[in-house]
């Protein structure tokens, strides 16, 4: 019976394989709050328009039941952009 002989492995020409580099903490975080961002930037994108359509309806059913008059929608709009400057 032979004795068998480890034979060393030859290493490939450029990188050696093995673990992932990871990139650092701070690039990590970045990237993670970028991903975030647009997440919420699309559900704002969603849900802007549908709000809209809503206060839309709102108004329009305020004016047909006689709840209040056209001036006075007009006054509320002038009013909460003077809240939001």
């Amino acid at each position: 019976m032979s004795i068998k002989r480890i034979v060393p492995r030859k290493r490939v020409q450029g990188r050696a394989v093995g673990r992932a580099k990871k990139k650092p903490a701070g690039k990590r975080e970045d990237s993670g709050l970028s991903v975030r961002l647009q997440d919420l930037q699309e559900q704002v994108d969603i849900v802007l328009p549908e709000m809209a359509a809503r206060i839309a309806a709102l108004e329009h059913l305020l004016r047909e039941k006689q709840l209040c008059t056209r001036q006075d929608l007009i006054a509320a709009r002038q009013f909460v952009r003077t809240q939001e400057a």
